[in-house]
């Protein structure tokens, strides 16, 4: 996703009025698309200047945890009645992140100043995504925006859950061979060079474990900066190619095809899917709109394609479950059940449905990967350890028995 810039803009409306504002967006081009539209006469587009942060630590971005708080708030002050600005003020002057509290002081004012909700949290595209901006667009466009509200607090709550739940399987394995990998570092750098030592002081020949394990350490002591180096190359180097194309493409479809991983990475998407096109067909929006939204925070590009192939399908008159089946990434129950959805005219009903069915699949596929896992790091990381332990007590066992002879 491409970075946004705050432009500073000046024009006139349709009957002579001064306007300036600020818009956050990808380029200029889309400051004056977003400016016509609204019928404003331009006259000027510009950068805003960069202020100078005294504190370089300040976090700046705003998470799913954030923004889900914030909604849950915002739904509930606007059912209870309050006016749409007085809500806006009272939630700006409550946060904690100045980023995410600047962010909302300006809807405030352009909401004030006569735009919608949905136009003024759209100049915040950094912020508040396609789907948020667009179900406020339909909530306020049905005058039901308390409870666009509350179904994208809820969708937001659980998409922190989903997204906690991978996160936490993958905690557990990372710390493990972390330790496991310096361990065995430390071992080859320090521990080793002294049983070397006193093996050469001995003479003899030694066991051929023990010489892989001593060449191992040698060429680790030496060359340890041409081995990080190497590591780190090998790191930005995979980024630089996920960061294109055809490379995210042939990562994502990896990831699918791992192990025990790859059915949780399967599952978590499949729940992403049918929350969002749920949740936005439910508040109103179109489906061929839902579904290019949807394509745009799926999270894996195998997925993501199914889903652009679904949209091209519908628009040429076919159904969302037939393109769907087809794609083979989702399991036939849930081809089936969207189908069935189809079919009833309950199609976002059915989709809830299988979020909610697909959120205790990920919570039984995490707990399937963390028993997997588990006794799979202890022989990994007791293998790596022993074995080297073995090889370095190898020779003084010869050492001892010929002492004894």
């Amino acid at each position: 996703m491409s970075a946004t810039t705050v432009y500073l803009w000046k024009g006139k409306s349709a009957k002579g009025e001064v306007l300036s504002g600020e818009y956050e967006a990808k380029t200029r081009d889309d400051v004056g698309e977003y400016l016509r539209k609204r019928r404003v006469t331009i006259t000027s587009i510009k950068k805003k200047p960069k202020e100078l942060k005294l504190s370089f630590l300040q976090r700046k971005g705003v998470g799913v945890k954030d923004l889900s708080v914030f909604t849950r708030q915002f739904a509930t002050m606007v059912n209870a009645g309050l006016p749409l600005v007085q809500c806006l003020d009272v939630l700006g002057r409550q946060l904690d992140k100045p980023h995410f509290k600047q962010v909302v002081q300006k809807v405030t004012a352009d909401v004030e100043g006569g735009s919608t909700l949905a136009e003024a949290l759209g100049q915040h595209p950094a912020v508040f995504s396609d789907l948020y901006v667009n179900m406020i667009a339909a909530g306020e466009a049905g005058g039901i925006l308390d409870v666009i509200l509350s179904r994208l607090a809820i969708f937001l709550e659980k998409a922190d859950a989903l997204q906690r739940k991978v996160k936490g399987a993958m905690t557990y394995p990372t710390i493990v061979l972390t330790v496991a990998g310096g361990a065995c570092v430390f071992m080859l750098m320090f521990v080793i060079p002294v049983f070397a030592k006193m093996f050469q002081d001995f003479g003899g020949e030694l066991p051929a474990p023990t010489r892989i394990v001593m060449g191992a350490s040698n060429v680790l002591r030496d060359y340890w900066w041409l081995m990080g180096g190497g590591a780190v190359a090998f790191w930005f180097g995979f980024k630089r190619y996920r960061a294109t194309a055809k490379g995210r493409l042939a990562t994502d479809k990896l990831s699918l095809r791992v192990p025990i991983l790859g059915n949780v990475i399967r599952k978590s998407g499949v729940a992403r899917f049918t929350r969002t096109l749920g949740t936005l067909i439910g508040s109103g929006v179109p489906i061929l709109q839902g579904l290019e939204i949807t394509s745009r925070t799926a999270g894996n590009k195998v997925i993501q394609h199914a889903i652009e192939a679904t949209s091209k399908s519908i628009s040429q008159g076919d159904t969302i479950a037939s393109p769907l089946k087809e794609s083979g990434v989702f399991p036939p129950m849930v081809v089936q059940m969207i189908g069935i959805g189809e079919q009833t005219g309950a199609l976002d009903e059915m989709l809830s449905k299988i979020a909610d069915f697909y959120d205790d699949e990920v919570d039984a596929a995490v707990e399937a990967l963390t028993a997997a896992i588990e006794p799979i790091m202890i022989v990994i990381m007791g293998g790596m350890v022993g074995s080297m332990l073995i090889a370095m007590y190898l020779p003084m066992f010869k050492m001892s028995s010929i002492v004894g002879g």
